[in-house]
């Protein structure tokens, strides 16, 4: 089933988990993956991962301080899917920020996992100030030509830390922002600066954490479709045009989180799930960090 919608800047178009999102590179990013933020390392993180790959994700999202990257690395394997049909993105740790370090730690996340290059890397949060994460983007630059790294971006950016990066004229541009949203956290700031730079902005929490899953006006609007709230969340990310990463480490859940291409949120529904933005935030307010 092909939907195109208008409810981001520009049409989005999802075609099942097929669906790819252009970045500004050039380079594509499927529209919806797995994220493994707090899954155990070893059996539960490798299983979640074979799962996801088994019903037709190719998106896994991990990071360094998330402690399983060998068991992404591993889970890839396993599952047979071939290296190049896995888009796999990791994150710098803010221990590792600056020139040096930063080049080091994704040698060493390759090691861990097992791969020649990932398809994504991000600066995780721009917290240890001006000096060492515009070091970090050096670095990122210089990993994108060793090609250890495809395409480079940032989380828990603000727009005064994109701002303060491309004051210094960075030879490569963020090509993704990772931020927590979802309808009661819209950061429409942030979602439209990235949008008129063209970074795709890539979404994470977009449940909540479940801390909303009750919310009468998801449920009334999955009742109307025969969903779930879960899904009813994942399907407005994609038609705002978002990349979105939901996290289980269950196999029925990230099946189910995957079963969102055969219905379509009517205007009036976004419109009902856009009100609920209230500055509820889960994990992080980039806004605040210097």
């Amino acid at each position: 089933m092909t939907v195109t919608q208008s409810h981001a800047k520009q049409p989005v178009e999802l075609k099942g988990l097929q669906s790819h999102f252009v970045m500004n590179d050039a380079n594509t990013i499927p529209r919806l993956g797995l994220g493994v933020y707090m899954s155990e390392a070893g059996k539960e993180a490798e299983d979640a991962v074979v799962w996801a790959l088994q019903a037709g994700y190719r998106h896994i999202d991990t990071a360094t301080n998330y402690g399983n990257e060998a068991s992404v690395g591993e889970a890839i394997r396993r599952s047979g899917v071939p290296r190049e049909e896995v888009f796999v993105t990791t994150k710098l740790t803010e221990d590792d920020q600056g020139y040096d370090s930063a080049i080091a730690a994704l040698n060493l996340s390759l090691e861990k996992m097992g791969l020649d290059y990932v398809d994504l890397y991000l600066i995780h949060s721009p917290l240890r100030g001006t000096g060492p994460r515009l070091a970090s983007w050096k670095a990122f630059e210089t990993l994108v030509e060793q090609g250890k790294a495809k395409s480079i971006g940032v989380s828990n950016y603000g727009i005064h830390h994109l701002q303060e990066l491309f004051d210094t004229n960075p030879k490569i541009r963020p090509s993704v922002n990772q931020i927590e949203v979802n309808p009661w956290l819209r950061r429409e700031e942030i979602v439209a600066f990235c949008e008129s730079q063209h970074i795709a902005v890539e979404a994470y929490c977009p449940l909540a954490k479940a801390k909303k899953l009750e919310d009468p006006v998801v449920n009334q609007i999955a009742n109307k479709y025969s969903k779930s709230p879960a899904q009813v969340l994942i399907r407005w990310s994609l038609q705002m045009g978002y990349v979105v990463i939901p996290k289980s480490v269950k196999k029925e859940r990230i099946e189910h989180n995957a079963d969102v291409y055969d219905f379509v949120l009517a205007d009036e529904d976004m419109t009902l799930l856009n009100a609920l933005n209230e500055n509820f935030i889960c994990s992080w307010d980039p806004t605040i960090e210097p």
